[in-house]
Formats: C-alpha cells, structure tokens, sequence
C-alpha cells in the first residue's frame, strides 16, 4: 500500500471514530473510565445510580457548582435535560446522598479512575515537561482544627495545560511519601519532571528514572552537603568566570508594570566534587537560576540552585523552571479563582471533589475558541447545555 493510501486509511478511521463517539452521550467515555468505581452503599439501599451522581456532580461542578448544596440544585434545574442521557429513575438524588456518597467513596479508587482516564485519551510525548507541586485545601477544616487536613499532590502537564493525577498526602507525613506511589501510577516514559525543593530525594529520583523519565530537582538547604557543595561550585566557577569550566549559559529579561526582572540561567555537567553523588540516580548536571528584580530603583538578587539527571542543556532547563512555575500559575491559582477551592470548607468529601474539580478543569481547558477565564467558561456551561456537550466531549478522542 503506498503512503498516501496509509495516511488517508488513517483519516478515514480517525475521522470514523469521531464520528462514533460523537454520537454517543456526551459523558460516554466518563462512563467508561468511572464506571469501575465501587458502589460503597449496601445493594438494597440504591436509589440512584452511583455513575448518575457522579456525573451529575461533573456537570454541576463544571457549571459553577462549588459544594453539595449547589450540585444538588443544578441537579434539579437540569433535571429534563439530564434525563437525555441518564437514567434518574428517581429523580434528583438529595444533598444528603451527594455528601454521604462523597464522604464514603474510596479516594485513591477515584483517582485511579481518574489515571486511567487521562492515560487512555493523552499520551505523554517524549521531552514532555511534567510538574509536581502540593497544594493545601485551606478551606477544608474539620471543626476543632485550624488548619486544613486535606493536602493534595498533583502532577501537570505544561504542554498540555492538564491534570495527569493527583494524591493526597497523608495527615502524619508530606509529599515525600506521597510522590513515589503517584509516579509509579503514571506512564512518564521520555518526559522531563520537575519537583520543588521537598521532593528533592533519592527515592524519588530513583523512581523517576525507573519510569523511563529525566528529573530536575530544586534544592535547598535541608539537603544538607549537597546543596551546599552545588553552591561552592558555582560560586567558584563564577569567580573565575567560568574557565576552562564546561558550562552552558542563557539570559532572559522581561519587563512591565515598573519591573525588570532578569534571569540567569547557568548549568555545568561536573559532578565528580558532590559529596555523596553516587547516590543519585543518573545524576549527570547541575544547575543554577539567578533572578534580579528592579522594582522602584530597589534591586533584590536571589540563587537557586539544582540537580538534573539530562546532560548539560541550558534550554531544556530554563524551560522545566520556568514551566514549574506555571504549576502555581495555571492550576493552583485558577483552581482557587475559577473554581474557589480555597473558599470551600467542606471536609467531608474534600479530597474527591478535589478530583472532580480537576476532571472539571481539564475538560474546560481543551475550549481554546472561548476568550474568557475558566470563571466565564463556567457561567457559559451553566446557561448553555450545547456548550456543557462540547466541554464533556473534548477529551473523548485519544491524542494522535
């Protein structure tokens, strides 16, 4: 067969699965992917179907619904439209059913379902950059605790702008433990992942590379003799600018609002001086960021420092810090402001609506032709019901 009959072959049957999926209900591969998902309810005692309340509950969150009471009241206003695609024998089910359900649901179940869901429609490309970072649900206190029980761990694909998984790190422990179990659930094969300073461990470097994956780890001084050796090096270098040194170098500046801010990215692949190096994964560079800020005449000046499993390339590094940073910038911040996580103070079920907010946010991030935030793209789902199917819709088709 020549190539041109191979490619047009490959057209037809992508465009026949298109076509396929389209005409089934809008949540049809929500269904397939959460379908698995153990009823926690005892049989006789089911009056609504565990994947209605969990679609309904998709639907409700994605259209501006952020606690129980509001998913339960979108529920009934789009009762008849819902029906078009849900069974709803009974109806709506109470805003007691949806928090007992997600009180009692297994979370690491949820989120399995939610892995599988996105390996099944996303591949990961070689070189990809991948993020993790924790963020605390400060809303989410049970009484008598000031501070919220609820920490989640969750990975980003800053190609892609999307959730790949998350977990929540248990109450007695940090991120540290929560990362490895997480990594091992995703396919990372050829992606580039970078973690802050508290997952800056052996054990997590290790399973990185396990995983068919490349690190770059930031550093701080509770690392002890490395961070400090990694400084002593590049203050050495830097004294005597960096001769006979091989070193790679990149500069960035960027201006606005009365700022400029300059960044100074420099990376070198010596590390034979790092005490205890060999303890490290494929360690093979190190590497540091020199930000200078002008604000008002003041100039401030700040080193970080880390290691990195890639040979020296000083613009496959500037592009993982920098894209670590859009992990704060888009996730944890439009989760707080298009989806108001901070503001909620549930507790009981915290930890999977979390998830649905991702599934949520996800799912709003493929809409490219809408030119307003997650907040107005959430209105617009809410007032819209042919726009709610273009949303649920724009993760069925696998990535080819």
């Amino acid at each position: 067969m020549k190539v041109e009959d191979k490619n047009s072959e490959k057209i037809r049957l992508i465009e026949n699965k298109k076509e396929l999926i389209m005409s089934l209900s809008p949540t049809a591969l929500i269904e397939t992917h959460f379908g698995s998902l153990r009823d926690p309810r005892a049989a006789h005692s089911i009056d609504h179907k565990l994947l209605d309340i969990l679609i309904i509950t998709i639907c409700a969150t994605i259209s501006g619904a952020d606690n129980f009471a509001e998913i339960a009241e979108y529920g009934r206003a789009k009762e008849e439209w819902l029906k078009t695609f849900l069974e709803l024998a009974n109806g709506i089910p109470s805003v007691d059913t949806f928090e007992r359900i997600f009180a009692r649901l297994k979370p690491e179940e949820l989120q399995r379902c939610f892995i599988g869901w996105m390996q099944a429609v996303y591949k990961v490309s070689e070189g990809e950059l991948i993020n993790i970072d924790g963020k605390i649900l400060r809303g989410a206190k049970e009484r008598g605790h000031s501070r919220s029980l609820i920490h989640m761990v969750s990975v980003w694909s800053a190609n892609q702008r999307l959730v790949l998984g998350q977990k929540k790190v248990d109450e007695k422990s940090n991120e540290i433990t929560a990362i490895p179990p997480l990594l091992k659930m995703l396919e990372l094969r050829g992606c580039l992942v970078s973690i802050d300073a508290m997952g800056c461990q052996t054990e997590i470097a290790k399973t990185i590379v396990e995983a068919g994956a490349d690190y770059v780890l930031a550093l701080k001084g509770n690392q002890g003799n490395l961070y400090q050796d990694v400084k002593e090096l590049f203050e050495a270098a830097r004294n005597q600018k960096f001769r006979n040194m091989s070193h790679q170098f990149y500069e960035l500046v960027e201006q606005g609002h009365g700022r400029i801010e300059t960044r100074r990215y420099s990376i070198m692949g010596d590390t034979d001086y790092l005490i205890g190096a060999e303890k490290w994964a494929s360690l093979k560079s190190i590497g540091m960021v020199e930000s200078e800020r002008q604000v008002n005449g003041k100039v401030s000046l700040e080193q970080r420092y880390y290691i990195l499993s890639i040979e020296s390339d000083v613009n496959k590094f500037a592009s993982a810090v920098r894209s670590h940073w859009s992990i704060e910038n888009q996730l944890h911040w439009i989760l707080d402001v298009g989806f108001r996580e901070d503001a909620s103070q549930l507790s009981l079920g915290a930890e999977n609506l979390a998830v649905i907010r991702h599934v949520g946010l996800n799912l709003l991030s493929r809409d490219k032709k809408t030119k307003v935030g997650v907040k107005g793209k959430r209105l617009k789902a809410g007032w819209n019901d042919d726009y709610l199917n273009e949303v649920l819709s724009a993760l069925n088709i696998s990535t080819v």
